[in-house]
């Protein structure tokens, strides 16, 4: 039963993928909805099991969904949908604790049942990044440079512009919404 519920939650988020890549806004915004909730209880358990507190939990869960925002391209419509975000996850995971100057280990029995072999993943060039998000604000420019390609937390970031955490989550969104228009029209 429990395999069955999470292959039919795997095959929802795979369709809702496909759709939102072929322009579905709203198939985007229910994925991102739907995922939020899995990515939320996984950073705390990785969090819980590397011995922090589950407050940075939030930020995690921007950052992993920052970078499949950002990285979506790089995902193969043929290929399941649930393998590729558990990785992200699993990276982000690691980079937020490796920032706090903890030793990794994270749990692989985890995403055990939804992670495929290996597979290489293109990234975006450093050229690719900064064209991108030289067509923001100047506001949501720092504050995606900041969190998306200097791997700060949304906290350290409101620290270093003098802003609300609110307003850098804002911002963030904001720079979110705008790159996905203007990718969606190139």
């Amino acid at each position: 039963m429990m395999r069955a519920r999470v292959r039919g939650r795997e095959d929802e988020w795979t369709g809702l993928m496909r759709s939102a890549m072929a322009g579905d806004d709203a198939a985007y915004h229910r994925l991102l909805k739907a995922v939020t909730p899995v990515l939320r209880a996984a950073a705390r358990r990785g969090l819980a099991r590397a011995g922090q507190p589950p407050d940075q939990a939030e930020d995690i869960v921007q950052e992993i969904l920052l970078a499949v925002h950002l990285k979506r391209h790089t995902w193969d419509s043929e290929a399941p949908f649930a393998p590729w975000l558990f990785a992200i996850a699993r990276n982000k995971l690691i980079d937020a604790l490796r920032r706090r100057g903890r030793r990794v280990f994270v749990n692989i029995d985890d995403f055990a049942e939804t992670l495929p072999g290996e597979t290489p993943q293109e990234t975006a060039s450093a050229g690719e990044v900064t064209a991108q998000l030289n067509t923001l604000p100047q506001r949501q420019r720092d504050v995606l440079q900041s969190i998306a390609v200097d791997s700060a937390s949304i906290k350290d970031t409101a620290a270093k512009f003098s802003m609300s955490e609110g307003a850098v989550r804002v911002a963030l969104h904001r720079g979110l919404a705008a790159l996905t228009a203007k990718l969606r029209d190139h």
